[in-house]
């Protein structure tokens, strides 16, 4: 909302300056006639300049706490039942809350809504590039049926969910990787460090060295030697992924890779399943008309090749047909989601038939990543074992063969 800086006339004829904020100037000069008789004066305040901007911006930034979020939805659904005014309740939320992004947004939408602005209007517009678009629409839907209370409690419960089953997906995919850096991290350590203080030893070794030993002095010796050009190549190629994963057909292609992947693939077309599954319930049960409930869920989905895909589903609902058929036609979602789509559609019963698929979904998605992680454990403790290992057994063999030859 634009600030407006005035003088005026108070009624009893002194001159008073001030800020006030305003929809526009009109509205501005109709907030300060309530208090003062006479309007000298008003313009509006312009915008800080780059740098006051930079300077005067929390620390953090603006990215979306989902604990915060989720208990904000959750208190404005229990508030809002109380039956305390919106106006209130955004205030009270607002002096509670903690995270100062969101606190920042409700002290505006707060303001807002006090001056009479609609409340998803003014969340629209205050959160439109941090607050997620099924958001906005489940509130402004709640808010033009009269069930705000209703609207953010779905909200909240579906924001706690995702919020769980985005954890655990990360945790899959994240904590192998992790490992697998910090087992390169080990490796170069080792050899560039800690075998060379052997090679030394094994150089005044006058007898043939074992074969094992040859091959870890001859591995040491390269990783020192180029040590820099294979930390180069490493960051090249994330480099290049990167770079890549930037372009339209690199992110399609990379995103497509992602669902061939074994054990992490099929955890992505899970997750894809839960995640449409739970957004298209929950848009429907909010009200939206099934295109543009497919348009926002489309928006929200991972993987960005799944997500195109279900982006076009919507000329073809345009065109008369299903969303069951469309989706079986799209072929990017697995067959039970499709079928148990079709079959909600027969009976009427769509959302009710897509919560429960999401259920399953959740289930199925909750059990895949455990399964992958206990599959992926084992089989990086045993290449680190078996590295160790070798190491080990290379430095021993020619100790021994050292003392044998004393």
């Amino acid at each position: 909302m634009p600030t407006y800086k005035y003088s005026a006339v108070s009624r009893d004829g002194k001159k008073v300056s001030g800020v006030i904020e305003g929809f526009n100037e009109l509205d501005a000069v109709a907030k300060i006639k309530d208090s003062y008789s006479i309007v000298l004066n008003i313009s509006e305040v312009k915008e800080k300049g780059k740098a006051a901007q930079f300077l005067s911006l929390d620390i953090g930034g603006n990215k979306l706490n989902d604990k915060a979020f989720t208990l904000m939805c959750s208190q404005f659904s229990v508030i809002l039942r109380a039956g305390i005014p919106i106006a209130r309740t955004v205030e009270l939320i607002a002096e509670k809350m903690t995270d100062k992004p969101l606190k920042r947004i409700l002290e505006q939408v707060a303001k807002d809504v006090e001056a009479g602005r609609s409340l998803s209007v003014s969340f629209a517009e205050r959160g439109r590039k941090m607050l997620p678009v099924t958001f906005l629409e489940t509130i402004h839907a709640g808010e033009e049926a009269g069930t705000l209370d209703t609207a953010f409690d779905s909200v909240s419960k579906h924001y706690t969910k995702q919020s769980k089953m985005k954890g655990k997906v990360k945790g899959a995919m994240i904590y192998p990787a992790f490992v697998f850096v910090v087992a390169i991290i080990v490796v170069i350590v080792l050899m560039v460090k800690v075998v060379p203080t052997f090679t030394a030893i094994f150089d005044s070794y006058e007898a043939e060295l074992p074969l094992p030993t040859q091959i870890l002095i001859g591995m040491s010796n390269f990783f020192r030697k180029y040590v820099l050009v294979i930390v180069g190549v490493i960051a090249g190629v994330v480099l290049a992924f990167k770079l890549y994963g930037n372009t339209e057909s690199g992110r399609m292609n990379l995103a497509k890779l992602q669902l061939k992947l074994p054990v992490l693939g099929n955890i992505s077309i899970l997750n894809g399943a839960s995640q449409f599954a739970n957004t298209m319930a929950m848009m429907l049960n909010a009200g939206l008309p099934m295109t543009k409930a497919v348009t926002i869920t489309s928006r929200v989905l991972d993987n960005y090749f799944i997500s195109q895909e279900v982006g076009k589903i919507t000329g073809k609902l345009e065109e008369g047909h299903t969303l069951g058929r469309s989706l079986r036609d799209a072929a990017c979602l697995p067959d039970i989601l499709v079928d148990m789509t079709a079959v909600g559609e027969e009976s009427g019963e769509l959302a009710s038939t897509l919560s429960m698929t999401a259920d399953y979904y959740d289930t199925e998605l909750e059990q895949a990543t455990a399964e992958a992680l206990a599959k992926l454990e084992p089989s990086i403790l045993v290449f680190l074992a078996g590295f160790a290992g070798f190491i080990v057994i290379a430095i021993y063999m020619a100790m021994f063969g050292m003392y044998a030859a004393m």
